[in-house]
């Protein structure tokens, strides 16, 4: 069994996506009988995001991080984040010549655009270089591969992909309901970058639910009554959302995947989405829902054609296990 190190600036109490995916992965390698190691940002000082106060950053003293790297002394190293502990493990890495993994999860240049200008260019040459110098990128679908092999990225690029609790995401029985206008789902964090608002202002006949918070929530709730914003839904209580829905909508153009997706197909619920990095990779017949540029128009086509028996079947072949073992696979010997 190996001893493997993973560095990550995103961790718990954050729900989001690349949490759940490390965590998930962590725990799966214990149960294979790994030995791993999390560097993570609970143990160091930090403080929030200036334009994005629910995310926070750390600062940790590179001495304690160096020590727990030595302590450690791990045969395989994975840094998932471009933070300030990924690059300081990174550092560490390349002083001493060892060979390390590293994974695509966040589209941080079109977030930092969109929240404080930062142009692409300039945060694209930063993480070509952070990732161009390890001996694996791990990426979770093709369309990502072949979108950052045109960006510049030069590292061996290995899939990755993503997993679902088909123990809480399954199709249920659902009670009659009076209303007769279908129910259209979001989940996922409540912010402009996710797009949401295209989901709330779509015209199209239906009730439209929101699972899930962040920072734009009280705006949009003011700006769109009509829409019911439910807040954080876990375990089965959100398995039962979405089985209880006709649709779920994905609005977001700048995932780099979306578990969202392949939960709501597990769940047995077509998906409307723009034709996007993510669900181009996993809506791939009609179905499993529609892809429109206009998103009102993927709506209508995803509620005609959908299938949720054809989806709860391909949301069953996304398994942690498969995804642990990929990312076993991909680890480089340091």
């Amino acid at each position: 069994m190996a001893r493997i190190l993973i560095a990550t600036d995103a961790w718990h109490p954050q729900v989001n996506g690349v949490v759940r995916t490390l965590d998930t992965t962590t725990r799966r390698l214990r149960e294979r009988g790994h030995a791993v190691e999390v560097i993570e940002p609970s143990r160091y000082a930090a403080s929030p995001v200036p334009f994005y106060p629910e995310i926070q950053v750390c600062y940790p003293r590179p001495g304690r991080v160096y020590h727990r790297i030595r302590t450690f002394d791990p045969d395989h190293v994975h840094i998932s984040t471009e933070g300030p502990l990924g690059l300081l493990v990174r550092r560490y890495c390349r002083l001493r010549g060892w060979r390390f993994s590293t994974s695509y999860h966040t589209r941080f240049p079109e977030y930092l655009k969109r929240l404080a200008g930062v142009p692409l260019r300039l945060s694209y040459r930063f993480l070509k270089w952070f990732h161009n110098a390890s001996s694996c990128m791990m990426v979770a679908t093709p369309s990502l591969e072949k979108e950052l092999i045109g960006r510049g990225f030069t590292a061996p690029i290995r899939r990755w992909s993503r997993g679902v609790d088909l123990g809480i995401f399954h199709p249920r029985a659902r009670a009659a309901s009076p209303i007769a206008t279908p129910t259209l789902l979001y989940v996922g964090r409540v912010s402009h970058e996710k797009n949401i608002e295209d989901f709330l202002k779509l015209k199209t006949p239906g009730v439209k639910v929101v699972v899930g918070d962040g920072p734009a929530r009280a705006e949009l709730e003011r700006k769109y009554p009509e829409a019911r914003f439910l807040g954080y839904r876990s375990g089965d209580a959100l398995g039962e959302v979405y089985a209880a829905a006709d649709l779920f909508v994905f609005p977001s153009r700048t995932d780099t995947f979306g578990i969202v997706v392949i939960e709501a197909l597990a769940s047995g619920l077509p998906v409307a989405a723009y034709p996007a990095t993510g669900p181009i990779d996993t809506v791939t017949n009609e179905t499993l829902g529609a892809l429109d540029d206009d998103l009102g128009l993927a709506v209508e086509r995803a509620l005609c054609t959908g299938d949720p028996a054809a989806c709860a079947a391909e949301g069953r072949r996304y398994t942690w296990d498969a995804c642990t073992s990929q990312f076993e696979s991909n680890l480089v010997p340091r």
